[in-house]
């Protein structure tokens, strides 16, 4: 169990402005601003749920993550993971859980990535039987068979990513913490880190945390969305109340013959006009699809129609404008 109340933080950062007037001006007084990352957050993850952690950049996913992690002190407020405070038990913290950073490497860059391993199974103290069963699993579960002999300064990005995501399973930890994991990933290589992640929810109940730009992984994976926008929870449903929230627009593109272009009515607005081609969103709070298409077909010769969803990230797109962040 999950569970965070009233969580703050804030950084002092030092700003400047350019030029060398304005360093040495700097060097003389320092001018600081604070920046409030975390503000009351509070929620609660029951044991084996995969919940997806949203919002933009700056948003402060990354500083919720590092605070349930152990990395991050609080200002103000609790957070409780199997009983324990990550930050004032760390130690006995850190052997339950596993963490993903995208932008940052737990493989040591020099040495191949099967010593990376063994070290990380020396600092963790993995039974050597359980470790090599474990390894095998997600060598062929990730495909790194050719990729253990490696140096990690070798590898592309997404390669790294899928050790990466090995090294923080080899302890078996009760709850995973990922931050951007298929970043730089190729297609395939999305399809098989989801259909891990997704196996490893459904055989062992690992808790799943995940924060990603890529809304495909949230649709894929995640049970539950968090919003998260000026270091505020701004939404907490499932991807069915995003799309409740993101409202009754259906966007409708009709291709036509001739020059004279149809004219959408009250209730349907223009989003794209070319000749040929128009692109309409239907409000169907005040006009039925059916009807938008009526009152189109009976201006112009309709040649091809079809009514487009809006995707997840026009979703939370929407989200963002809604809550100007």
């Amino acid at each position: 169990m999950i569970e965070l109340n009233g969580i703050c933080k804030t950084f002092r950062v030092a700003r400047r402005g350019a030029g060398l007037t304005r360093a040495v001006r700097a060097f003389v007084k320092r001018d600081y601003q604070v920046i409030e990352a975390l503000k009351d957050v509070s929620f609660r993850i029951p044991d084996g749920q995969m919940v997806g952690y949203i919002g933009p950049n700056g948003a402060g996913k990354s500083t919720t993550i590092k605070v349930m992690c152990g990395v991050l002190t609080p200002d103000s407020g609790t957070c409780v993971i199997d009983g324990r405070t990550p930050w004032l038990e760390r130690k006995q913290h850190v052997q339950h859980i596993g963490a993903v950073f995208g932008q940052r490497s737990q493989l040591w860059w020099d040495v191949p990535v099967g010593d990376s391993m063994e070290l990380i199974r020396d600092i963790y103290r993995v039974d050597k039987i359980d470790f090599r069963t474990r390894l095998d699993e997600l060598t062929e579960l990730l495909q790194l068979q050719d990729l253990l002999t490696t140096p990690a300064r070798s590898l592309s990005l997404g390669q790294r990513m899928r050790c990466e995501l090995a090294a923080s399973l080899l302890h078996a930890p009760r709850i995973l913490f990922l931050d951007e994991p298929t970043i730089g990933l190729d297609a395939v290589s999305k399809l098989a880190v989801r259909a891990f992640i997704k196996r490893l929810n459904q055989q062992h109940g690992t808790t799943v945390l995940l924060t990603t730009h890529d809304m495909q992984d949230i649709e894929a994976l995640a049970q539950r969305i968090l919003l998260i926008g000026k270091g505020r929870i701004l939404l907490d449903g499932t991807m069915q109340d995003l799309k409740a929230h993101a409202g009754t627009d259906k966007t409708l593109i009709f291709t036509y013959a001739g020059d004279n272009a149809p004219v959408p009515g009250p209730g349907m607005t223009i989003r794209e006009h070319t000749p040929g081609r128009l692109t309409v969103a239907v409000d169907t709070a005040c006009i039925s699809v059916a009807q938008a298409i009526a009152q189109i077909s009976a201006q112009a010769e309709i040649t091809d129609m079809e009514m487009a969803a809006v995707s997840a990230e026009e979703m939370v797109a929407g989200l963002y404008r809604e809550y100007q962040i």
